[in-house]
């Protein structure tokens, strides 16, 4: 395979020994490993590559010259949590070469990138005219751009601008005929001459029209009733404000459609002077009401993580200084004596809630404190260092409990639930009462503007409980969501860990939808097999990492 593909592939091929094991894994808890590893130069490598795996396959679907069935992931950053990325067959891998800057327009606030860039170097293009793309993950200095398209991402900024759908104007895919087409959103008047295209593209225009058509009610009843979700296909978002738009489709796809090999993003004016009023809970029960006490404020964003995460950033202190110069390092660590200080007073609080606002819309203190809960201590931030350490503590939180947790691993399997806020009284209670049943440790966090909780349990998977454990308590929690009518995941997609949970959430009428929608984009099932359909609770038992 590996000198077949070298006769058309300009980038590097790997199937040495390191790289395999090094991309039989992402930030879940699986291990896949792949044939072949492959790093393209450019979009006509991704169409070459489609082209020649097409030629392995007949028009049965049966393979020429290949021992098992040949299949193409794409991966950017590998920090996925569900095992999206994650393939026995071949992986594109874009971070190496296509990772560049393409087109930037600061004045119309529209920017062109390769999905190879990571988020970190993007944000720095965008910072210094001003502009930012608000939906990146908690995971935003490690992360890339195409994974975050792919997931279709939401993060602390989600609660105001949305998630990353919502940014993208045009996207330029290779579809499963190999060739490269340009998406983005149709006026209702052109999409008749779109459809009469004879050619793929033409064709997936037409026959999601007809699906869309011939469903319309069970699609419409199907949307999840909450602020942001990434489960299934969102074919209900395809026809919006006169526009017939297959972005909204192929962003959160996983890759399961094509190969995206540019995304076009509009941005948004950055807000840089923030204020966070950091509030300190001595009972999760609390959230509810604290949470509905500030939405009405209309904050920027609203997170929380608990008492474990916060003594985890205070034992592993160190890890948030490396790569800061020396200066930056003491002002970091010098804006924590406050809450040293609010420790040494208090105690540690169970939850710390973090409302952040405009400097000049911050609410009146003394109206938001007679409003919260008595007894609920907060205070205000009083620089931007002083602000940016919580938000540090919460991004970096995940990659901490990677990698300085001993004898048990992060394990993220019901890491991403979110029901609406004014279910977050009776929810939280009764998940509470789920989860004690078990023998495990966790942390939480996430973003309680939405109702969206990341509970990440730590456990020994050379325990076989564990094994036993994953699937009993994932049914559990979802059973729980679903009884509140909501999502189960909001921005962390599905994967390998949550695919053969979407038939308890959306029913067989709508999986039968799910499983059109992939054989129109992709009728020979090249594009990311087993993630978003045909997912299998046995293949989740036997990639199961030790």
């Amino acid at each position: 395979m590996k000198e077949e593909i070298k006769n058309f592939f300009k980038g590097d091929v790997a199937d040495d020994e390191a790289t395999l094991s090094t991309y039989s894994h992402d930030a879940s808890l699986f291990e896949v490993r792949p044939k072949i590893v492959l790093f393209p130069k450019d979009s006509e490598d991704v169409q070459n590559l489609v082209k020649w795996v097409n030629m392995q396959i007949n028009a049965d679907g049966k393979l020429i010259n290949a021992e098992s069935k040949l299949s193409i992931t794409a991966r950017s950053a590998g920090t996925d949590m569900t095992g999206g990325p994650l393939n026995e067959s071949i992986i594109l891998d874009f971070t190496r070469h296509m990772n560049k800057l393409l087109k930037f327009d600061f004045n119309s606030k529209i920017i062109s990138v390769q999905p190879g860039m990571f988020y970190r170097d993007f944000e720095k293009i965008t910072i210094e005219k001003n502009l930012f793309l608000p939906s990146y993950p908690a995971s935003k200095s490690i992360c890339a751009i195409g994974g975050m398209v792919g997931n279709n991402s939401g993060g602390e900024k989600t609660l105001k601008y949305g998630k990353t759908e919502d940014y993208v104007i045009e996207l330029k895919i290779v579809l499963s005929d190999g060739n490269e087409y340009t998406i983005k959103a149709l006026p209702e008047n052109e999409l008749i001459g779109k459809i009469n295209q004879n050619d793929i593209e033409g064709r997936i225009y037409k026959d999601i029209s007809e699906l869309i058509n011939s469903n319309r009610e069970l699609i419409n009843k199907a949307k999840p009733q909450v602020s942001k979700n990434s489960a299934g296909y969102y074919i209900w978002n395809v026809e919006h404000d006169n526009f017939f738009d297959l972005n909204k489709l192929i962003v959160g796809s996983q890759g399961t459609f094509g190969l995206v090999t540019e995304i076009t993003f509009r941005l948004e004016p950055l807000i840089k002077d923030t204020r966070l009023i950091v509030i300190f809970l001595d009972k999760i029960e609390m959230i509810a009401e604290v949470v509905n006490k500030l939405l009405k404020y209309k904050p920027e964003s609203l997170e929380a993580y608990d008492d474990k995460t916060l003594r985890l950033a205070i034992r592993f202190f160190p890890s948030f200084l490396k790569g800061k110069n020396p200066w930056r390092a003491l002002k970091f660590a010098w804006s924590f004596w406050p809450d040293l200080l609010q420790l040494i007073r208090f105690g540690f609080p169970k939850l710390v809630m973090l409302a952040e606002f405009e400097q000049d819309k911050l609410p009146n203190l003394h109206d938001l404190g007679v409003e919260l809960p008595s007894g609920v201590k907060y205070r205000v931030t009083k620089s931007a260092s002083d602000t940016e350490k919580y938000f540090e503590i919460r991004h970096e939180s995940f990659n901490l409990l990677r990698q300085h947790v001993k004898g048990k691993r992060t394990a993220p399997f019901i890491d991403d639930i979110i029901v609406r806020p004014e279910f977050l009284p009776k929810f939280l209670p009764e998940l509470n009462n789920i989860l004690k049943d078990y023998p495990i440790e966790y942390t939480l966090a996430g973003h309680p503007g939405d109702g969206n909780f990341h509970i990440i349990p730590l456990m020994d998977m050379k325990d076989p409980r564990s094994r036993k454990i994953i699937p009993e308590l994932s049914n559990k929690v979802y059973d729980l969501v679903l009884r509140y009518h909501g999502s189960i995941t909001a921005e962390h997609n599905d994967g390998i860990i949550r695919t053969p949970y979407l038939e308890k959430m959306f029913g067989k009428e709508m999986i039968g939808i799910f499983n059109k929608i992939k054989n129109i984009f992709d009728p020979q099932g090249v594009f990311n097999p087993g993630k978003k359909t045909k997912g299998d609770i046995n293949y989740i038992k036997k990639h199961l990492m030790w």
